[in-house]
């Protein structure tokens, strides 16, 4: 495992880490909301098996990432492009999960002669899809969350700030307990004491400054992204699993009619954390493939 700290030309920082093969293919691994640069090390083992180099970075107002306010969807794709140049990376592939996967697509379609290939999963459509229900099949810490941001900013954001506070030093068992109401059964299964642990020491490393990351990522996608995901050109593999409380599945299948070239696979077993758990050495060998 190696970090690194890298600079924008706006005069921010960009906490990195990476591990696998530092000869290898590039490819970046985009962290849900919240996150953190930390790598989940079933990733980690099947990228050191299939020689990848994989990357991961604390986004905006995470861990050790300056905050960038208002910050857009669209804007990661210029964050990543800088950890790219300054780690000495022409060509890349790239993955995100959940809060991940829309800064995904944004690399796909801003970053076309550099990204080989990228896979959402469980990425959420944009907030002003067309015919998109955005409460329907979603579980209710979620639902209830996404009702204060609509109707009174100020005391959602008093809200996250103090749930932070709480979650930062959570134990895995706490992690479990809070998740519980956006949990189906394939997902409980998921969430095994191993995940548990992992997504606590994301909390731990992405809270670490505060609540800004989770605060920005969350405004940024009820803005407009930046880019328009229907002309992504590069090659496109949308993964949603019908049993996802977390990002429903009506987003997946949203994102794989309006994006057209798009390899989707929309699971009928899978939910959202069972994406992170089972699918990555897939979306490993598929994006591989495409160097």
């Amino acid at each position: 495992m190696r970090e690194h700290t890298v600079s924008t030309a706006d005069g921010r920082t960009l906490r990195v880490q990476e591990d696998g093969s530092p000869d290898g293919p590039a490819i970046f691994s985009l962290h849900g909301s919240p996150g953190s640069r930390l790598l989940y090390s079933v990733h980690v083992d099947d990228a050191r098996r299939r020689g990848i180099r994989l990357l991961g970075y604390d986004r905006p107002g995470y861990g050790g990432s300056t905050r960038h306010p208002d910050r857009t969807v669209a804007d990661v794709a210029s964050d990543v492009a800088t950890i790219a140049d300054a780690l000495g990376i022409g060509r890349f592939g790239v993955w995100g999960h959940s809060g991940g996967g829309d800064p995904a697509l944004a690399c796909a379609a801003l970053l076309p002669e550099r990204v080989v290939a990228a896979a959402c999963l469980a990425g959420a459509a944009p907030a002003d899809a067309e015919g998109l229900d955005p409460y329907e099949g979603l579980g209710e810490l979620n639902a209830d969350d996404l009702r204060l941001l609509h109707s009174d900013r100020a005391a959602w954001e008093r809200k996250s700030r103090d749930e932070v506070a709480q979650m930062r030093d959570a134990t895995p068992a706490q992690v479990v307990e809070y998740l519980t109401t956006l949990l189906s059964e394939v997902d409980a299964r998921a969430l095994t004491p191993a995940l548990a642990d992992f997504f606590a020491a994301q909390g731990r490393e992405g809270f670490r400054e505060g609540a800004d990351g989770i605060i920005d990522d969350n405004l940024s996608e009820t803005r407009p992204w930046g880019f328009d995901p229907a002309r992504i050109r590069v090659p496109l593999q949308i993964w949603h699993g019908r049993h996802d409380r977390f990002v429903p599945f009506q987003h997946g299948r949203w994102l794989a009619d309006h994006i057209p070239q798009a390899e989707a696979h929309l699971e009928a077993d899978e939910g959202h954390l069972s994406l992170y758990t089972r699918r990555i050495p897939e979306v490993h060998a598929w994006i591989g493939a495409r160097f």
